[in-house]
């Protein structure tokens, strides 16, 4: 968009002294009457081109701005998004944990009466 800006200012400066200079070339006016044309031209050619670039850095920062604002945004969702996958993986890992100590806990019963029960076998026998 920059370059557009750029190109456009460009082409009515050119233009505006192309303009200018054919202007001074057919004009049937006095030498000091075409300098002060000239220097009239060219200060009305200087401000269009200052307006012409404040709109473009206006536009420019507006849609900078817009950016900033719709990033936030994205980083406040994405953080948002951690904070749930933060809770959910701390719940996996609770259960988890609680299904690991049940195990754990049912194979040492398993294994006590497995022992108890060879103890057993081998009293009688």
């Amino acid at each position: 968009m920059s370059n557009r800006v750029d190109d456009f200012i460009k082409g009515l400066f050119i233009g505006g002294l192309i303009g200018a200079v054919i202007g001074i070339l057919y004009a049937p006016k006095s030498g000091k009457e075409t300098r002060e044309d000239i220097a009239r031209k060219a200060d009305e050619l200087m401000e269009k081109a200052k307006d012409e670039y404040e709109r473009a850095l206006e536009k420019s920062k507006k849609a900078y701005e817009a950016a900033v604002v719709r990033l936030k945004q994205l980083e406040s969702s994405a953080k948002e998004k951690v904070g749930e996958m933060e809770g959910k993986v701390e719940d996996l890992a609770e259960r988890g944990k609680e299904t690991f100590q049940d195990t754990k806990g049912r194979l040492k019963k398993a294994i006590d009466a497995g022992v108890e029960a060879y103890k057993e076998e081998k009293g009688k026998a």
